[in-house]
């Protein structure tokens, strides 16, 4: 599966979209990046006069990278992308530094386990300067998208 096949299979679309590219991706990691424009509609008041990128969307990039792009590909190994769809269940996402707008980071995942329908995975966010953003633990299950109505 293509890297930009993944992207275009994700079930996100523009405001809330998170990835802009897949670097790399194999059956134990992946990396992808993604540039924070500075007219995201969650800049408004987060901060007064000082706008910072807040954590739940640092979490959200994460997830699509890490969690989600790697699912989605997984899944085609197995040829079974078709109607399904993936749910975060379970975070713990440490902070480290502040992301501002127009800042590109990139994400870095590694495979803990996927089996059961269920996809666990070590995140780390970075920013431009190699500097950890964010790191922590993801997990996720497969849903039929039937079943989300």
């Amino acid at each position: 599966m293509k890297k930009n096949e993944i992207i275009s299979l994700l079930p996100y679309s523009e405001p809330f979209l998170f990835v802009d590219e897949i670097l790399s991706i194999s059956e134990e990691t992946i990396s992808g990046n993604h540039t924070f424009n500075k007219n995201a509609f969650f800049y408004k008041g987060h901060f007064k006069n000082k706008p910072v990128t807040p954590g739940v969307i640092l979490t959200e990039c994460m997830a699509q990278i890490g969690l989600v792009c790697l699912g989605i590909y997984l899944l085609g190994k197995e040829n079974s992308t078709t109607n399904q769809t993936f749910a975060l269940n379970s975070s713990e996402i440490d902070f480290y530094l502040p992301v501002f707008p127009d800042e590109k980071v990139t994400v870095v995942s590694e495979k803990v386990y996927f089996r059961f329908q269920k996809l666990k995975c070590k995140v780390k966010m970075l920013n431009a300067n190699g500097e950890i953003v964010a790191k922590g633990i993801l997990s996720g299950m497969i849903l039929k998208q039937d079943n989300l109505k």
